[in-house]
């Protein structure tokens, strides 16, 4: 496809990096790009390739679809009457969330290590406790303001075939305690994800370095001990982010204190029906993981966070009366001495097993494709 080539060479992407993290790209994925333009036909054949970021809702491509008049007076009414209401209990609950952690970090010096990642998740007693237990609390009261009333938990139990990590003594009397997961593994389909994630393990997460700097959010980061990740630094510090992140991977393995992390491997975000290829970034430590399933089924707006602007995203999910999401939680994964001298053999294995119970399907595309499809997008919505 023209389109697709004169959108490759006019913005070479370098590949993804295979450890968990991606290199320097600050293009905006949804910026609007008047030099791309492409026919209907020649849409039609990419958003084939690219199956894990087509939106099938009502909203339509983009969220620009034709709406039936019945969608038009609903949306209409939730503008007026649900929207202020839910904007002002979330912006309630982040500031309330803000002072709860600013009151508990209150004469505390923060965590620093060896790469200068910065943190208060390592405080112990009843600062780290409030902090935990009202972020989970919170967090859900979070997900209810957006519709999210009811959460449909599945817990998949593991087979006899299974290998099991604990393992006998020499008298065959007594078992060791199965090991701790060093990471939560979890598809990403939208930022709701990490709403779901810290009512429910409220772990850390990677995050850009500017998020520890905004307002409101900046703290509270740094109250979920998030690695901050700078993008555009040069090699050698990006190895020592990758460093940092597998340092957390064997603490939260090896020390049950420890906060645990969560790692999206994917790197970019989907429509919830595919699985896109794992960096090896949470595999590196080899240590067992915890893979998590997240699907949000819906009737007229797709929670997912594909190819939408953000503000569009936030005023149509607000405008829901209902919305809906649905998690399986696997059994701990515990990789074979194979899979541990293997990053990516590892990686590729977790994925499939995700895929298989989560019912979606395998994608050999990644974030530069998804680049080349939002420009499309732009340049087939600039030319109406």
């Amino acid at each position: 496809m023209e389109s697709e080539l004169k959108d490759l060479n006019s913005h070479p992407a370098k590949p993804d990096r295979d450890d968990g993290h991606a290199p320097k790209d600050d293009r905006p994925l949804l910026k609007s790009d008047t030099n791309s333009s492409v026919s209907a036909e020649e849409l039609q054949e990419l958003e084939k390739k690219c199956a894990a970021y087509v939106r099938r809702d009502v909203y339509g491509t983009m969220g620009r679809g034709r709406l039936p008049v019945k969608e038009k007076v609903l949306l209409g009414l939730a503008l007026v009457t649900l929207v202020p209401i839910r904007v002002v209990l979330a912006t309630t609950v982040l500031v309330l969330y803000y002072l709860i952690c600013r009151i508990c970090t209150l004469f505390k010096v923060p965590n620093r290590d060896e790469q200068e990642q910065e943190d208060y998740a390592h405080m112990g007693g009843w600062r780290r406790a409030v902090i935990v237990q009202c972020g989970r609390a919170l967090s859900r009261v979070m997900l209810i303001v957006f519709g999210f009333y009811w959460i449909s938990e599945t817990y998949r139990i593991s087979s006899d075939s299974d290998p099991k990590p604990a393992a006998q003594g020499k008298d065959g009397a007594e078992e060791k305690e199965p090991e701790r997961p060093g990471a939560i593994i979890s598809n990403h389909v939208s930022y709701l994800d990490i709403l779901y994630h810290m009512s429910n393990s409220f772990p850390s997460f990677v995050a850009k370095r500017s998020v520890a700097k905004l307002p409101l959010v900046g703290l509270i980061s740094k109250c979920l001990g998030c690695v901050y990740v700078q993008r555009e630094s040069k090699s050698s510090d990006f190895k020592g982010v990758a460093g940092a992140v597998t340092e957390r991977v064997k603490e939260a393995h090896q020390n049950k204190s420890a906060p645990p992390i969560m790692l999206f491997p994917e790197g970019t975000t989907t429509n919830g029906d595919f699985l896109l290829p794992f960096k090896t970034g949470a595999f590196l430590a080899k240590a067992p993981v915890l893979p998590v399933i997240l699907r949000y089924p819906y009737h007229r707006f797709s929670p997912a966070w594909d190819s939408i602007s953000g503000v569009r995203h936030v005023i149509f999910l607000l405008c829901q009366f209902v919305n809906h999401i649905e998690v399986t939680r696997l059994p701990v994964y515990y990789p074979s001495q194979e899979e541990k001298d293997d990053p990516k053999l590892y990686a590729s294995n977790v994925r499939r097993i995700m895929a298989s119970e989560g019912n979606m399907t395998l994608a050999d595309i990644g974030l530069a494709e998804k680049r080349v499809y939002h420009a499309a997008l732009n340049g087939l919505f600039s030319q109406c």
